[in-house]
């Protein structure tokens, strides 16, 4: 059943747990991630990244997503996950997407405000909700597709730079009405490549500032227990790509292997992709939803 991610994100705040949100480039991932929901019975968030349009057009992915949402068995939001352009979110929108993220992060914080301020107040008019950026997410050279370029620490002059700021969240949050904001404390698009310099307790911080969701963008080589605390701490929401994009492809790569020179279908070739990339899915679901499972 379609519905919004404000509302999903009501019920994940009262019951103490994040709500999965996954990107879903292909057909492939929409029906590995809605089975998984399905069978563990947990709603979630499905969405397009505006950096997949190269995979995919949103005018073409979208109606599919939309569609999947509308039969699930479990309550779906679909959004459009980072979403730099206006026309785009504009489109994610029309097409009848329940929530947009409008990420003007890279901008000044006048501009983010600004822009942001706008987006909601177009966005609320006609019930969608919105999702906001405040600091900088890292992201490695390797399968970071969901934000900007590669950025690392070493590209500020502190982690005090990248890192959100609680006071200016809390202003934020109240000047541009956002229904979630994703903030930063060190975590990482992309694969993992050294271990994240993670500041959770700023999770708490913020969290005693504001009382809108807060999302976690880039999980990459946090353990569970991370996830936990982060989850403990106020994180409502969590983006995840790239482990359960790895995952299908390592299965259709152990299927190739696992061939000896035999005839191989794409039909079935795709079949593991899909079954790889749900069974990740699953195992990050009961991590984030924990306090439900």
């Amino acid at each position: 059943m379609l519905t919004t991610m404000k509302d999903i994100l009501a019920t994940a705040k009262q019951q103490k747990y994040a709500a999965g949100a996954f990107n879903v480039p292909n057909l492939e991932s929409i029906q590995a991630v809605i089975a998984a929901a399905e069978e563990l019975q947990v709603p979630v968030i499905i969405q397009h990244a505006e950096v997949h349009e190269k995979y995919i057009p949103l005018q073409v992915i979208g109606p599919i997503m939309l569609d999947f949402a509308q039969r699930a068995t479990v309550p779906v939001c679909v959004h459009l996950d980072h979403g730099s352009s206006f026309d785009l979110c504009m489109q994610a929108i029309r097409l009848g997407f329940t929530s947009i993220m409008y990420d003007a992060s890279a901008k000044s914080y006048e501009e983010n405000f600004n822009e942001t301020k706008e987006m909601v107040r177009i966005a609320h008019a006609v019930g969608v909700s919105v999702e906001a950026e405040l600091g900088h997410i890292f992201t490695s050279a390797i399968g970071g597709g969901e934000g900007r370029g590669a950025v690392g620490a070493e590209d500020f002059a502190s982690l005090e730079d990248c890192y959100t700021d609680p006071e200016t969240a809390k202003n934020f949050a109240a000047g541009t009405n956002v229904d979630a904001l994703a903030i930063s404390f060190g975590t990482t698009h992309g694969v993992y490549l050294t271990k994240p310099r993670l500041d959770l307790n700023r999770i708490t911080e913020i969290r005693e500032k504001i009382d809108i969701p807060l999302v976690m963008h880039g999980g990459s080589g946090l353990s569970d227990d991370d996830f936990k605390t982060a989850i403990h701490n106020g994180i409502t929401k969590i983006n995840y790509y790239t482990y359960g994009a790895m995952a299908g492809g390592n299965q259709i790569a152990r299927m190739i292997k696992n061939a000896h020179n035999e005839e191989l279908f794409y039909h079935d070739i795709v079949l593991a992709g899909i079954a790889g990339i749900k069974e990740n899915i699953k195992s990050a679901m009961q991590v984030f939803y924990s306090s439900i499972l």
